[in-house]
């Protein structure tokens, strides 16, 4: 048992690695199958450590030769082995020969399970440090179908036996949460940690399903990755799972628009539409390598105090119901934001966004706590091939449309906005709706609040629907009795 210290608080207990295995390895209904790739059998070794392992594994293996892993679980198409899709394989192919192999009338009690992993550690140049994929496929109850646990990882760690241990120990966390802390998926997160220090792994996706996990929303599961600070950033597509960013955005050209999208709006659309039409169009943009990405900083998810967890449901309700890629980062400066995707392409890259978000661009304040200031961020945010899409603004009080020749910078930061504006960093999308200059989302927001006519023709087709079915942010029908009682 660990016991954590906050001053001079006991705060949490927290088991050790030895007594989670011999809990499981204690349960006489639990039994299956480990299949570990790459990093060692470092999981299943802490069984056999524990004691009472026979009654726990039915088998250990680790096919390290690619042609006996490919004999055993098959071809990968990309020819590569750590992958969702190997590990996909594993647990398909480990599952099926345990409920072959053990009679269900000799054991009718037994809770099957199959853990996997695919993994590769630090190399020897110590370059790439090493990423896998984790995953269980288990029964809670003999007579359901099975539920599945699949995670990604990204180690920090310079060492090869650390990252080992590492991720044995994950392994034990993860098939403990898994019998003991299914009925409560935030804190089965949480307890991945148990014993890992935050800054040794990264745990970057996560997907669950199975009836166990039937009313869990991976979107959510994300979110709870990023509030953890588990990982910088999350993505999930427009079927609402959880997608490994490296994977998307590998060799692709990026296009993307930072917002609060709480509603989607018009305005969001038309630009995203307009910067995408433009974007394709640059030298070298093939649109079949192309992903458009829709980004939510933590920040933006905070603006009004703690996170809403329901309002940012209703955020990622809208966008995917209008087929988008959504991120949720924890990049408060855009240069952290092109730095990240840096990690994984090398291709064009574009950001679309407004007038008033590139004057926050130029703003000194931001980068203060960079020993090059401003002049450091910019030549990690302009240094790749990166474009602005810059969609105009209107003065609410004046009329008077803003594009990249009229918008206020500092005095200071003049210079220094011409010169990536005339070397072709800043580009206007000139292609505009000027009925949507008038469009602002807390507006939208507040006339549903108030029950406003109107608030419908400022969303793009479909998005007003979809908030009346399905009463998002604070939506309430006009025949409905507790609105009066409420307001």
């Amino acid at each position: 048992m660990t016991i954590v210290l906050k001053g001079d608080k006991q705060i949490e207990n927290i088991p050790s690695t030895k007594a989670k295995t011999l809990r499981i390895n204690l349960n006489e209904d639990i039994y299956g199958t480990f299949a570990e790739i790459g990093a060692g059998q470092e999981t299943v070794r802490n069984f056999f450590r524990a004691g009472g392992a026979s009654g726990t594994i039915a088998k250990a293996m680790s096919a390290y030769d690619k042609d006996f892993s490919d004999s055993i679980y098959g071809l990968e198409e990309d020819g590569r082995y750590v992958t969702q899709s190997r590990l996909k394989k594993m647990l398909d192919h480990e599952t099926r020969l345990v409920e072959e192999r053990i009679s269900r009338k000799k054991h009718p009690n037994k809770l099957f399970f199959t853990y996997a992993n695919t993994v590769a550690t630090i190399d020897f140049t110590k370059k790439y440090k090493g990423h896998g994929w984790v995953g269980i496929r288990f029964q809670a109850d003999p007579k359901e179908n099975y539920n599945e646990i699949i995670l990604h990882i990204r180690f920090h760690q310079t060492d090869a036996r650390l990252q080992q241990e590492t991720l044995g120990i994950l392994g034990v966390n993860l098939i403990y949460g898994a019998y003991y802390k299914h009925d409560k998926p935030k804190k089965l997160l949480k307890y991945l940690y148990d014993n890992i220090e935050k800054d040794t792994l990264e745990i970057d996706m996560i997907n669950f399903s199975g009836p166990r996990f039937a009313k869990v929303d991976n979107r959510l599961m994300s979110l709870q990755l990023l509030k953890n600070e588990m990982t910088e950033a999350v993505m999930f597509g427009p079927d609402g799972n959880n997608i490994l960013p490296a994977a998307l955005l590998y060799k692709k050209n990026i296009l993307a628009l930072r917002g609060s999208f709480r509603p989607v709006t018009r305005v969001n659309m038309t630009m995203y539409k307009r910067a995408y039409e433009m974007f394709v169009k640059e030298n070298k943009v093939d649109p079949k390598k192309t992903e458009v990405i829709f980004e939510i900083t933590l920040s933006n998810l905070r603006a009004e105090g703690e996170i809403d967890e329901q309002d940012f449901m209703d955020r990622a309700e809208l966008l995917c119901s209008l087929g988008q890629t959504v991120m949720i980062s924890n990049f408060q400066e855009y240069y952290k934001l092109v730095e990240y995707f840096s990690r994984y392409t090398k291709c064009r890259m574009g950001l679309s966004m407004g007038v008033s978000n590139l004057v926050d661009v130029f703003d000194e304040q931001y980068y203060r706590h960079l020993s090059g200031g401003i002049l450091e961020a910019f030549g990690k945010l302009f240094f790749k091939d990166l474009r602005v899409y810059l969609y105009p603004m209107k003065d609410p009080h004046t009329g008077e449309i803003y594009t990249s020749d009229n918008l206020k910078v500092h005095p200071r930061m003049k210079e220094l906005y011409k010169f990536f504006k005339f070397n072709g960093k800043v580009v206007d999308i000139t292609e505009f709706d000027p009925n949507t200059l008038d469009i602002y989302s807390r507006e939208v927001l507040q006339m549903i609040a108030e029950r406003k006519a109107g608030w419908e023709d400022m969303l793009p087709e479909g998005v007003a629907e979809l908030i009346k079915e399905k009463h998002l942010f604070g939506y309430v029908p006009e025949k409905d009795p507790t609105y009066e009682i409420n307001n």
